[in-house]
């Protein structure tokens, strides 16, 4: 069974994929860090290096190679990686377990004011400018987000209601 989680950065995937594979005894994959492996440098590199429309072709052609592995898996994407692509196509296409993790523009600020410096996105902003960046952000990807097939609300809940929401819902 392929899981595919997705949601803005700071949302939780890695966390709630990781214990989520944990509890069904699947393995887990992280797009961005299969990629960093991969590519044998780390995402912010790459966005300097070589900019965003190359990491996002790459990221495509990341996605498509853990898909055709038909592997039962849980799969953390990137934030963006829906957005682009055809992606979502492509993990709607995939699984019908396709879960968007979904947190607040409030939660997101407070996750992700500690964490600029290592989201390549978000380093560039003042602090006082990432609760604007992130509500536009959202309303931009809202629409490939939206498209999961499930969408979880996390918002004050703890990894552990989070699994057992997705546990529940699993086709």
């Amino acid at each position: 069974m392929l899981i595919a989680l997705l949601g803005y950065m700071g949302s939780g995937k890695s966390v709630v994929g990781k214990a989520l594979a944990k509890s069904l005894n699947h393995p887990f994959l992280d797009l961005d860090s299969y990629m960093e492996e991969e590519m044998n440098s780390t995402i912010p590199e790459i966005f300097e290096q070589r900019g965003e429309l190359f990491f996002r072709k790459k990221e495509h052609e990341f996605l498509r190679k853990v898909l055709d592995s038909n592997e039962n898996m849980v799969l953390s994407t990137g934030g963006g990686t829906p957005c682009y692509s055809g992606n979502m196509e492509l993990l709607l296409q995939a699984t019908s377990n396709v879960f968007y993790l979904q947190l607040s523009v409030d939660g997101l600020t407070k996750r992700l004011s500690g964490e600029m410096g290592h989201r390549p996105l978000i380093s560039h902003l003042p602090k006082e400018e990432l609760a604007d960046y992130i509500g536009k952000h959202i309303f931009e990807r809202q629409v490939f987000y939206n498209r999961a097939t499930h969408t979880i609300k996390c918002d004050g809940k703890t990894v552990a209601e989070i699994v057992k929401m997705i546990s529940a819902q699993l086709v």
